[in-house]
């Protein structure tokens, strides 16, 4: 049973690629020209590229333009 378990952990782990590192919303509001580039990628090819990145990448977008303006309350 355990020789089993640490096969399928070693089929596991090795299916496992490098991972791209993680660019946050954050950082992404401090680098205009990535916010730019990864937007030109989603157009091109939104597949390859990634929903999580594009929607990070509009969301920062959305962030630089309108500024840390505190919301509204509704009536």
């Amino acid at each position: 049973m355990n020789k089993t378990m640490l096969l399928m952990l070693a089929v596991a782990l090795t299916a496992c690629g490098p991972s791209q590192p993680s660019e946050t919303v954050d950082t992404l509001v401090a680098n205009p020209e990535r916010i730019k580039e990864i937007q030109r990628l989603c157009k091109e090819d939104r597949t390859k590229v990634g929903d999580e990145l594009c929607l990070r990448a509009a969301e920062a977008a959305k962030r630089r333009f309108f500024g840390d303006r505190p919301e509204q309350k509704s009536k």
